[in-house]
C-alpha cells in the first residue's frame, strides 16, 4: 500500500522554482568568480556536452555563446570519444558538461579526456559531490536541492539560468537581465494557470504534438517535446520553425496538435510565417510564450516579457504544468513515468 498522490513531487517542484532563481541570483558572484576564471583563459571554441534534457540546456548555451560572446560552439557528440577513441586537440577550448545528477559515465569520460587534452573542463551540475565536479578543473552548482520526480523540472530551468548567468558575468555583465526572474516566475506560474487548465481539457485526447521555436526558444520547443513524451507518452516531435517548413509542414492538418513557443524578440518575430503556413493548414495551434498573442493560434499561454535572451527560463514553466496536467488526465503518474529512471547511465 502506498499513499503517494500521482504527480505531487512534480507539482511541488515545479511550483518551487521562484525560490530557486532567487536562491541562484543570490550567489551570482559565486559563478561570477567562475566566469573570470574562463574569460583569463581566452577560450577560441567553446563545447557543450550533455544527455537529456540537460542537452537541451546546452543548446540553450550554444544560443548564448554564439550571440552573447561571439564564439563559435558546438554539442559534443560522446560516442566519439566513449565508443570511437577519437582524440581531438582540445588546446583553447572551453568544454561544459552539462548534467543534472553529474554521474554520467559518458560524460565523465568527455569530461576527463577533454582536461587530458588541454581543455578547460568546467561542470554545471546540481550534486556538488558528483564525480562530474570532481572531473572538472571548474564548477558550478545550480543549487535546485534534490528532486523527487522522474521528469525534470526545476533542475532544468536552474540549469538554464546558471549558465546565463554564467554566459553573461563571462562577457562583463552583471545580471541585470535576470534579476527579477524569481518575481516574474511567480506571476508566470500564477497569470497562466487558468490557460494551462483549459489547454489541459483541450488537448487531453490528443495523439500527436509537433512542438516549434525559433532562437533562444527552440530549446523549450525540444524540451516540451521531451516532457511530452516522457509524462503523458504523447507522440511529440520538437522542430525548428525554419526546419518545418523545409517538409515536415506537410504532415500537419486539423489532427496535428502544435504547441508553438514564440516570446518577444528576433526568435518570436520569425515564427510569424510559419505559424500562419501551419494554422492555414488546419493544425490546432497552442501558443506559449510572452507573444503569444502576436501569433495565429487556437489557444494561447501567457508568459512575462523579459530580454529575449533570458525567456527560456520562463517559457518553459507553464508548459511544464501543462505536461504534468495532461500525465494526470490520461490517467499517469507524472512523477513515475513507465520505463524511465532518474539517472540513466550511458556510454
Amino acid at each position: 500500500m502506498t499513499d503517494h498522490q500521482p504527480g505531487r513531487h512534480m507539482a511541488a517542484e515545479i511550483d518551487q522554482q521562484p525560490g530557486i532563481f532567487d536562491g541562484l541570483l543570490a550567489r551570482r558572484d559565486g559563478i561570477a568568480s567562475v566566469a573570470s576564471a574562463i574569460a583569463a583563459r581566452k577560450p577560441r571554441f567553446v563545447l557543450l556536452a550533455a544527455r537529456g534534457s540537460s542537452d537541451h540546456a546546452a543548446l540553450y548555451a550554444k544560443y548564448l555563446t554564439e550571440v552573447l560572446l561571439e564564439l563559435p560552439a558546438g554539442l559534443v557528440s560522446p560516442s566519439t570519444t566513449t565508443l570511437y577513441g577519437a582524440q581531438p586537440d582540445l588546446r583553447d577550448v572551453l568544454v561544459v558538461s552539462v548534467s543534472q545528477s553529474g554521474g554520467s559515465p559518458d560524460l565523465l569520460e568527455v569530461t576527463e579526456s577533454a582536461r587530458a587534452r588541454g581543455a578547460l573542463t568546467v561542470a554545471v551540475t546540481n550534486t556538488a559531490s558528483s564525480p562530474l565536479n570532481a572531473a572538472a578543473e571548474l564548477s558550478v552548482d545550480v543549487g535546485a536541492g534534490v528532486e523527487q520526480a522522474v521528469a525534470a523540472t526545476k533542475t532544468y530551468s536552474a540549469t538554464l539560468l546558471a549558465l546565463y548567468l554564467l554566459v553573461d558575468a563571462i562577457r562583463g555583465g552583471n545580471g541585470s537581465a535576470a534579476a527579477s526572474l524569481g518575481d516574474l516566475a511567480r506571476s508566470t506560474l500564477d497569470s497562466s494557470a487558468d490557460a494551462v487548465a483549459e489547454a489541459v481539457q483541450r488537448y487531453r485526447f490528443v495523439d500527436r504534438v509537433l512542438t516549434t521555436g525559433r532562437g533562444y526558444s527552440l530549446p523549450t520547443a525540444l524540451e516540451a517535446a521531451l516532457k511530452l513524451a516522457e509524462t503523458s507518452y504523447l507522440a511529440a516531435r520538437a522542430y525548428s520553425g525554419a526546419d518545418l517548413l523545409h517538409g515536415p509542414v506537410a504532415a500537419v492538418d486539423a489532427e496535428t496538435a502544435v504547441l508553438a513557443v514564440t516570446s518577444s524578440g528576433k526568435g518570436g518575430d520569425a515564427l510569424h510565417d510559419v505559424l500562419d503556413a501551419v494554422h492555414g493548414r488546419g493544425a490546432d495551434v497552442l501558443a506559449v510564450g510572452s507573444a503569444s498573442d502576436k501569433v495565429s493560434a487556437a489557444l494561447r499561454i501567457p508568459v512575462a516579457e523579459t530580454a529575449e535572451e533570458v525567456a527560456p527560463i520562463l517559457e518553459i514553466l507553464p508548459i511544464q504544468r501543462l505536461a504534468h496536467g495532461l500525465a494526470l488526465a490520461r490517467g499517469g503518474d507524472p512523477d513515475n513515468p513507465r520505463g524511465l529512471n532518474k539517472i540513466t547511465r550511458t556510454r
